[in-house]
C-alpha cells in the first residue's frame, strides 16, 4: 500500500511539472484575401476633411520615418510591456488611418498635452460625476475588486445591464458606451493623442502601467490628468503597451491563442476593445466547432487589423 502511494504521489508531482497546453500560434499576416468593410462613419470623417485613407497612411508613416526619438520611445514601451514594437506601431497606425490626422511632430502633442492643465473637465452626464454615479447600488458588486482593470470593466458591464438606454430612478440614459456617455468632456471627443486612447481604457490600465512603468496612478475624479496623460507621449505610449499585453494575455488565457506575432489582430483588438470578452466569445465558438467536428476558428483581423498586416513589411523596415 505505501508503495502505491508514493507512486500514485509522484505521478501528481510529474502532472505538475508538466507544462500547460501550449496555446495555439496565430501566424503572422492576414486571413481574408480583401481588406473586410471600412465602416461608413469612417469613410464619412475622412472626407469631410478632404483626404484619403492611403494620404494619411502616408502621414502617419513619415511622423515615424522622420523622427527617431520617437521611434526609439515604441520600442522602450515595447521593451517594458514584452511585446514586439510592432503591435504599438499597427496600433498607432490604424487610429491616424482611420480615425485622425497624425499631427506632423511629436512636439505638437506634448503642446496639446500641457493645454489640458488649464481649464477644469468633468467626466460626468447631465451634472452627474462619474464618481457619484457610481457609488449607486447597481455598482456594489463591484466595490469588492481593487485592480484598476477589474473594477472599470466590471462598471462598464453593469452599465451596459443596467443603465445604457433605460430609465433609472427618473433619469434617462442614453443607449450609448459606457466611455462615450461619462468620458467625452465638452468638446474633447472620445479619444484623444497619439495613441487616440479612451479615458476609460486609461483608466482600466492605470494598475498595470503603475506597476510596470512606475507612473502615478490615475483616478477618475482628476479629468484633467488624465487628459494630459492621454496626450502626452512620454506617458501615453505606456498605455498603449499595456492595452495590447492585456489583449495578447487575454487571448492566451481565455481562448488558448496566441497572438504576439500578429500585429494585425492586435490592432483589430486595439480598435473594438473587450479583448476578454471577445476571447471568451471565440473559445465558446471553438468549443461548438469541435463537438460538431468542424476546423476551429483562428482570431481574424477587420480592415484596420488588414491594414497594418498589409503595411507590416515597410513599416518593420523602420524600426
Amino acid at each position: 500500500m505505501k508503495k502505491l502511494i508514493r507512486v500514485a504521489f509522484a505521478l501528481l508531482l510529474a502532472a505538475a511539472a508538466l507544462p500547460a497546453a501550449a496555446a495555439t500560434l496565430v501566424p503572422p499576416g492576414n486571413r481574408n484575401a480583401e481588406q473586410p468593410p471600412i465602416p461608413g462613419a469612417s469613410s464619412r470623417r475622412t472626407q469631410a476633411t478632404n483626404t484619403t485613407f492611403q494620404a494619411k497612411y502616408r502621414k502617419v508613416y513619415a511622423l515615424f520615418q522622420n523622427d527617431a526619438k520617437l521611434r526609439a520611445k515604441i520600442r522602450q514601451a515595447a521593451s517594458a510591456y514584452g511585446i514586439d514594437p510592432m503591435h504599438i506601431v499597427g496600433a498607432l497606425v490604424g487610429e491616424h488611418t482611420y480615425n485622425v490626422d497624425a499631427y506632423d511632430r511629436l512636439q505638437t502633442y506634448y503642446v496639446k498635452a500641457v493645454s489640458y492643465l488649464s481649464g477644469k473637465l468633468s467626466f460626468s452626464y447631465k451634472g452627474e460625476d462619474i464618481s457619484a454615479f457610481v457609488q449607486r447600488p447597481a455598482f456594489a458588486e463591484c466595490a469588492k475588486l481593487s485592480g484598476s482593470y477589474e473594477l472599470w470593466s466590471c462598471r462598464e458591464r453593469v452599465w451596459n445591464q443596467s443603465f445604457r438606454g433605460k430609465t433609472v430612478d427618473g433619469k434617462t440614459f442614453p443607449n450609448d458606451r459606457f466611455g462615450a456617455t461619462f468620458f467625452q468632456p465638452y468638446y474633447a471627443g472620445q479619444t484623444f493623442g497619439l495613441g487616440q486612447l479612451n479615458p476609460l481604457t486609461a483608466l482600466q490600465m492605470s494598475d498595470l502601467v503603475h506597476k510596470v512603468s512606475g507612473l502615478p496612478e490615475l483616478d477618475a475624479s482628476d479629468p484633467n490628468e488624465v487628459y494630459k496623460t492621454i496626450m502626452d507621449p512620454d506617458l501615453t505610449l505606456n498605455y498603449v503597451a499595456a492595452t495590447l499585453k492585456k489583449s495578447i494575455d487575454a487571448y492566451r488565457r481565455i481562448a488558448g491563442f496566441d497572438i504576439s506575432g500578429n500585429p494585425g489582430i492586435t490592432a483589430t483588438l486595439y480598435n473594438i476593445g473587450n479583448p476578454e470578452q471577445r476571447a471568451y466569445a471565440l473559445k465558446a465558438e471553438n468549443e461548438r466547432r469541435k463537438a460538431a467536428g468542424e476546423p476551429q476558428k483562428l482570431p481574424e483581423e477587420n480592415y484596420y487589423g488588414w491594414l497594418v498586416n498589409d503595411k507590416l513589411p515597410e513599416l518593420q523596415a523602420l524600426f
